[in-house]
């Protein structure tokens, strides 16, 4: 028995064997450092997955912030803290007009749990809308909306799902695929006000990350939100993927995408592995809640947590990672585009910034087992990505922004490497 072995034996024993681990092989992380991490044998891999350590892992000035802090001060928010106010005003600063007030929040699923009871509240209405794909947390609220993992709870009564168009994979005309779309978007829509729900608000992922990164018609994001508002909903932008720069040419997503949201949920980046998340929204909104709910959280929005966040804005900034993000994020993305060229099995390139995938199908079907395959053989090249998509077929390659010039060579060639290799055994195969 290896010494892994023996840990999983003891996790399966406390955390029990349910919740899921990465790879046939589980690999067990002692340190990290940047982009790398160092496994238990000393073997050291290049982390091109993890988003939750935006700027690194044991970025030194999070690191300090924190420590700092700590040995201060740590208080809930019925106490005044400077710190608190600094950090929220910063975090504020990064988002458009009418987006000026802030709820904190531990997870990115207390999160979106608080943006669906204010949108609740404020509508009167119960019913949600979400892409038939999708995660948002782990709530109950949220779990009787999940589409995309497996759940006991059924999708609730008052939420519909509707597909969310990928002009990758569906070949008809973009005007066609649009107006589809929206259709399925009204139905939806008209369902949830027939059975008496009402719409109290969409909820999606700019990105739309977990769906497969689909690359929607011009006009989608926009005809969704604009069908929301008509019918009284809210628009709700989940960024706990899309945000904090990492589309390289926006500071959030929603901004990107042209999504125009009413709150907006933060979470995993935020503090870099430290737990925190919030709502961001309006004075407008922000009144219609708090003038009638006692909101508070003992942990939410800490002195330690504001520490956090604020090294988080301040090292963005000091070594301007949104940019850097599009400068890789525009490298990689050719260089995915030519792997698409090249590969008889790969039908498309996606994604912006450091968010990139590779799409695999095999006559017309998608192909989840060379996407693992794929995922496994960058493991054995010590390069960490993962897959995503209803069918599991979609490489996920999302790394922490502190990625750098020196990294990205590294994780082409070892994907140009396993390409040829699963190219190579696919064709033997045939």
């Amino acid at each position: 028995m290896t010494s892994n072995d023996a840990l999983l034996a003891r996790r399966a024993r406390t955390i029990g064997p349910y919740s899921p681990l990465f790879y046939a092989e589980p690999l067990h992380f002692v340190s990290g450092s940047g982009v790398w991490l160092t496994e238990a044998s000393g073997e050291r891999f290049l982390d091109g997955y993890n988003n939750v350590p935006h700027v690194g892992h044991a970025n030194p000035r999070v690191v300090q912030a924190i420590a700092d802090q700590a040995g201060r001060l740590n208080i809930h928010t019925r106490y005044l803290n400077e710190r608190v106010i600094d950090y929220s005003e910063q975090l504020l600063a990064t988002f458009g007009p009418g987006l000026d007030r802030v709820l904190y929040g531990n997870s990115g699923s207390e999160a979106n749990e608080l943006a669906i009871r204010i949108s609740r509240q404020l509508t009167g209405a119960t019913g949600m809308l979400v892409s038939d794909y999708s995660y948002h947390g782990t709530t109950i609220t949220l779990a009787e909306l999940t589409t995309g993992l497996r759940t006991r709870e059924p999708l609730a009564p008052h939420v519909r799902a509707v597909r969310v168009p990928d002009l990758d994979t569906d070949t008809r005309p973009e005007e066609l695929v649009l107006a589809s779309a929206l259709q399925e978007v009204d139905d939806a829509i008209a369902e949830l006000q027939a059975a008496g729900f009402g719409l109290a608000a969409s909820l999606f992922d700019p990105l739309f990350s977990t769906e497969g990164m689909a690359r929607v018609p011009a006009g989608y994001v926009a005809g969704v939100v604009d069908r929301v508002r008509r019918a009284g909903g809210l628009v709700i932008a989940d960024e706990v993927q899309s945000g904090f720069g990492r589309t390289g040419s926006h500071m959030w997503g929603h901004a990107w995408a042209g999504m125009d949201p009413d709150l907006v949920t933060l979470g995993k980046p935020m503090g870099n592995g430290h737990p925190m998340s919030a709502v961001v929204t309006s004075e407008r909104v922000l009144d219609a809640f708090g003038s009638r709910n006692e909101f508070f959280n003992t942990f939410a929005g800490n002195p330690v947590s504001a520490a956090a966040g604020q090294a988080v804005l301040d090292e963005m900034t000091a070594e301007g990672l949104m940019a850097r993000a599009a400068q890789l994020g525009a490298a990689a993305r050719r260089a995915f585009d030519a792997f698409a060229e090249q590969h008889d099995f790969v039908r498309a390139a996606k994604g912006v910034g450091m968010f990139l995938g590779l799409e695999f199908a095999v006559d017309g079907h998608p192909a989840p087992e060379l996407a693992k395959q794929v995922v496994e053989g960058m493991k054995r090249r010590g390069v960490l990505i993962s897959r995503i998509g209803r069918h599991e077929s979609v490489l996920k390659v999302r790394p922490p922004l502190a990625f750098g010039d020196a990294e990205l060579p590294v994780l082409l060639s070892a994907l140009d490497a396993v390409l040829s290799e699963t190219q190579d055994a696919a064709h033997t195969t045939h």
